[in-house]
């Protein structure tokens, strides 16, 4: 009889890698989608903010930033028309710039909008940077769609 000496043949070891790489994937897999879900929650508080500061902006200023003047009218005074009459002197957004959203795109803003057409809409065009999409993919706004899965609903 032959004695078999101590050790792990090459059979075991590929078991065990494909193993340690399927449970990687799964782990891997799982993660990424918890990424995915936290940058949607980071875009909601981030249209949040803007929802206060253009409404802090409306108070002083009687209407909102139009459409050109954008979000930036948060940071710098617009010198357009409708040039704000009371334009408080330190900006309406800590920080003095107008944050990315978080797969580094600019947010978007229109006023009046077009699913809020008594204020503003301000969303981000998701992980694609395209408008529509599905999933991580789909825009966040600040209103609700018919299936309820966009941001706040304004009105």
């Amino acid at each position: 009889m032959e004695q078999r000496e101590g050790g792990f043949t090459l059979i075991e070891i590929m078991a065990v890698v494909l193993i340690i790489g399927l449970l990687g994937g799964i782990v891997g897999t799982v993660v990424f989608r918890q990424i995915d879900k936290a940058k949607v929650t980071t875009a909601k508080i981030q249209i949040k903010s803007f929802e206060q500061a253009l409404d802090a902006y409306r108070m002083d200023n009687g209407r909102y930033p139009s459409t050109e003047q954008g979000l930036d009218a948060l940071i710098h005074k617009p010198s357009g028309e409708p040039v704000p009459k009371r334009w408080a002197v330190e900006g309406y957004l800590a920080g003095g710039k107008v944050p990315l959203d978080p797969w580094d795109n600019p947010y978007q803003y229109a006023s009046p909008g077009t699913h809020n057409p008594y204020s503003f809409d301000v969303w981000s065009y998701g992980a694609d940077g395209a408008p529509g999409g599905t999933d991580n993919d789909a825009d966040v706004g600040n209103w609700s769609d018919d299936t309820g899965t966009t941001g706040t609903t304004r009105g």
